[in-house]
């Protein structure tokens, strides 16, 4: 696995260069969050290090691969073919991507679990009784002016 740092108590190899990861590995499964520190993280040099037997599965956020190289890299089949939950520029998806047979493309429900959805739920009562009995809402939503 990789990270930003080494977790102890995983049985796993820890990799620090996530181009090395990607050389040995078959499938690179993304699941970390977006943001400045992960943007791009997986571009033309990772995917050429994952190889044509390689696939790419994003379920983290679509910042965090350069979609341009994505298709770049399954069009010259220097990558195997690709798994996708999210988009760079969703909820756009490049209709090079949709045309692809190598490609699975989901509508953004990773996290659609029977379990996530109940605590979705739960939350929203939670949030509508402390509207309602005048304390503060837990998680609020604020305009921007």
């Amino acid at each position: 696995y990789h990270g930003p740092n080494k977790k102890d108590d995983l049985a796993y190899t820890y990799i620090s260069d996530i181009q090395k990861l990607a050389e040995i590995s078959d499938y690179l499964i993304l699941a970390c969050p977006g943001g400045a520190s992960t943007r791009h993280i997986v571009h033309a040099d990772i995917l050429d290090a994952l190889g044509p037997k390689g696939f790419l599965i994003n379920i983290s956020r679509g910042s965090v691969v350069k979609e341009e190289d994505l298709v770049t890299a399954l069009q010259e089949k220097k990558i195997a073919g690709a798994g996708l939950d999210v988009y760079e520029n969703e909820p756009h998806v490049p209709q090079e991507l949709v045309k692809m047979d190598n490609v699975v493309l989901l509508p953004h429900v990773g996290s659609a679990t029977v379990e996530t959805r109940g605590v979705m739920g739960r939350l929203v009562v939670n949030n509508l009784l402390a509207h309602f009995n005048g304390d503060p809402l837990l998680t609020p939503v604020f305009q921007r002016v």
